[in-house]
């Protein structure tokens, strides 16, 4: 079983959705990082669930950095951060029955039984809270160097939203935000579509739009190392996430002349009159802000009756998913997304610049 990513930062993770907890290891990081605790629980606290469009589940997350970090400063030695599980309720979980969409069957089949299908064990979206404790060691350090990020909900369900402006105002109130909304009447409307949901035994999926500007031009590789590839690996590790695009929306559509990013002069420095590349090209950055959507689908725990096979006996049979789940992940994964970004740019930071390009030495 792998689970990590990252060439020059290498990042692992471990534990499972009902086990003692779950945890990161974070491999290659530069020592004289600042770790701000503080910041890591509030970035930990956005990933909550917060009211009736998440789950009941309430996990503190109080984590614990066990490595790496001695007098509020990374040492350059591996950074292990645990967080301890305190609010399972493992009864609502059967072994033989696989719930529809989920990673039971697929991880019974490869895991033969041994697997911890309690919550979903090692596919549990419960693993992301690692993810989001990981990126706030180098969020700090990526915005001290003129680097930020934000995602925002750009769709729930049917309901669509304007893309918002790419600058560092906007991009930080919008990481700031419960949500990742930053209009009360975006979320008012949000709010009403989850809940209607939830009261009808359902869920509901979306699409979250991320940005990132102040890059350097020329990180990345061509091919296999490129920057949309790095990225798009990394998302899809995370649970639900079943699209990425880079760039315009519906590109297709547009004819070579109305791609095309045409490059032009600003106050002496080439950059591009559009950015339908998404700030990407030939796997490289261009300089310009890279964009990327993220879909999300709708969470597969729901009460409704659904049809499953028990795996025991192979009979048929319907199942009401139990436990308790998110109607809609989308406002939580924001958070991820944020955290996944901040990771492979550190660790693409520090292949072209050398392991104290965090640290601006």
């Amino acid at each position: 079983m792998k689970n990590s990513f990252g060439n020059a930062i290498n990042i692992s993770l471990f534990g499972e959705s009902h086990g003692a907890g779950v945890g990161v290891l974070i491999d290659g990081i530069a020592p004289g990082i600042k770790v701000d605790e503080d910041f890591i629980a509030h970035q930990l606290t956005l990933r909550r669930p917060a009211g009736k469009i998440s789950t009941a589940r309430r996990e503190p997350d109080n984590f614990v950095i066990q490595s790496g970090v001695f007098n509020g400063y990374t040492t350059g030695a591996p950074l292990c951060i645990f967080i301890p599980n305190t609010d399972a309720r493992s009864s609502d979980y059967t072994p033989d029955l696989p719930r529809p969409s989920h990673a039971d069957f697929t991880a019974r089949e490869k895991y033969h039984g041994f697997e911890d299908y309690r919550g979903g064990g090692h596919f549990s979206g419960r693993i992301t809270a690692a993810l989001v404790a990981a990126g706030a060691i180098v969020i700090p350090a990526l915005r001290e160097m003129g680097i930020y990020i934000g995602t925002y909900i750009k769709q729930i369900s049917n309901l669509g939203f304007s893309s918002l402006p790419h600058d560092k105002e906007t991009l930080l109130a919008v990481a700031e935000s419960d949500y990742g909304v930053i209009n009360e009447n975006d979320l008012s409307a949000i709010t009403d579509i989850i809940e209607r949901a939830a009261a009808n035994g359902d869920s509901v999926g979306g699409k979250l739009e991320t940005a990132v500007i102040g890059l350097p031009a020329g990180l990345g590789e061509p091919w296999f190392d490129g920057v949309e590839s790095q990225i798009a690996r990394a998302v899809f590790g995370i649970p639900a996430v079943k699209e990425i695009s880079f760039g315009a929306e519906d590109i297709s559509m547009l004819s070579g002349s109305q791609a095309n990013d045409q490059f032009v002069l600003k106050d002496g420095k080439i950059i591009t009159e559009t950015n339908n590349s998404g700030g990407v090209q030939g796997g490289i950055t261009n300089g310009m802000p890279v964009v990327f959507r993220t879909t999300v689908k709708a969470t597969p725990s729901i009460s409704k009756e659904q049809k499953t096979v028990n795996m025991a006996t192979l009979e048929e049979v319907t199942l009401s998913v139990k436990g308790r789940h998110d109607p809609c992940i989308v406002p939580r994964a924001r958070i991820v997304l944020d955290s996944v970004a901040a990771l492979v740019i550190a660790d693409m930071l520090t292949v072209r610049y050398g392991s104290d390009a965090l640290t601006g030495k």
